[in-house]
């Protein structure tokens, strides 16, 4: 099992810029595909991006690509977030989820561990 507490939340306003992180219990944290999802009020949970476990393969949704940047240091169980150019459509509870078979995933269902979230907002 792994344990995952994300932080590095907050407010910022259009254009700006912050950057999550999610901190991962265990030993056998190279052994998990990563990813980040988002839910906005009063809309589903959806896919933001995902890193394979080795660092090599990244993946964004349309909606982030060129944003955002996934990022991950299996020395430290780290995986960051960094989020450019913000808009008020970034506003959402941001999630942390591992996923323990091999390949990278777009789906909730695929991933069995996730954090408490972290709450974004980007004022316009």
């Amino acid at each position: 099992q792994v344990q995952l507490v994300e932080s590095g939340g907050g407010l910022v306003q259009a254009g700006g810029s912050l950057r999550l992180s999610c901190a991962a219990s265990g030993r056998t944290f190279s052994s998990y595909v990563m990813a980040w999802f988002r839910q906005a009020p009063g809309k589903e949970r959806e896919f933001v991006t995902t890193i394979s476990r080795t660092g090599r393969s990244t993946y964004y949704a349309d909606s982030v690509k060129g944003r955002f940047t996934i990022s991950r240091d299996n020395a430290k169980n780290t995986i960051d977030l960094q989020m450019n150019s913000l808009k008020p459509e970034d506003t959402a509870v941001y999630y942390c989820a591992a996923r323990d078979q091999i390949g990278t995933s777009f789906y909730i269902r695929d991933y069995a561990y996730w954090g408490q979230g972290t709450q974004v907002t980007v004022s316009s």
